[in-house]
């Protein structure tokens, strides 16, 4: 599904984010991408979804190479992708329904459509019962419930997340955790960015580790305590 070659990414001042990174991620794989902070984990990601667009190499989803779209095109590229921040990005002035349904409302989905994933997902994340509250009147993990369910509304085959239980207590942590689990059984491809070494070491999927933008480690069922992290 996904395969980078030779990727480097270099920003300003000469800061190497990403340097000469080389891997293939399967359909339907569950990936860790850890690291200290600094190592490159959030440039990666924002390589994938496009954000950003790497220095050197190329990167393929689906046999496209995602570096040579034009930017009209990247939203295109994203309708695929569920894409989970560390940092929420919910819309403050809308209800926890508003945030999910207007992913999609912008794809164009008919009303009927809309109404009947929302409700779907929030059920799943079991947040129905709040739905109409805003994002400043539910907790952390709450926040990131709602931003999972904004991302898998329309079953994308693809969900990308930035430390998804960074700011969250762990009972919350271990509620998103299974959350990303049951997606990825379902047979979605899930990337997880992460410090958070006891869930790594607990979940045993594969392992892919950054060190000054290097990969330092890629294993099969890895745990996150290399030598260095």
């Amino acid at each position: 599904m996904i395969r980078a070659f030779h990727v480097s990414k270099v920003y300003s001042r000469r800061v190497r984010a990403i340097d000469n990174v080389s891997f293939h991620i399967k359909k339907g794989e569950f990936v860790f991408l850890v690291g200290p902070a600094g190592a490159g984990k959030t440039s990666l990601l924002k390589l994938l979804y496009r954000e950003e667009t790497s220095t050197d190499g190329q990167i393929l989803i689906d046999g496209r190479n995602i570096e040579r779209l034009r930017e009209s095109k990247v939203p295109y590229l994203r309708r695929n992708m569920g894409i989970i921040f560390q940092d929420f990005k919910l819309f403050k002035h809308k209800s926890v329904y508003d945030n999910v349904a207007f992913s999609l409302q912008i794809l164009g989905f008919e009303q009927k459509i809309i109404a009947l994933q929302t409700e779907k997902v929030l059920n799943m994340v079991g947040l129905w019962g709040k739905r109409q509250y805003f994002p400043d009147e539910i907790s952390g993990g709450e926040k990131q419930k709602t931003c999972f369910a904004r991302a898998i509304v329309n079953s994308p085959p693809l969900l990308i997340t930035d430390e998804p239980t960074g700011n969250l207590d762990p009972e919350a942590s271990w509620e998103i955790m299974k959350l990303l689990l049951e997606f990825n059984m379902r047979g979605a491809t899930v990337i997880v960015a992460t410090h958070a070494s006891h869930i790594v070491d607990k979940i045993r999927k594969r392992v892919i580790a950054l060190i000054d933008g290097k990969i330092v480690k890629d294993e099969m069922e890895g745990v996150y305590n290399y030598d260095g992290l």
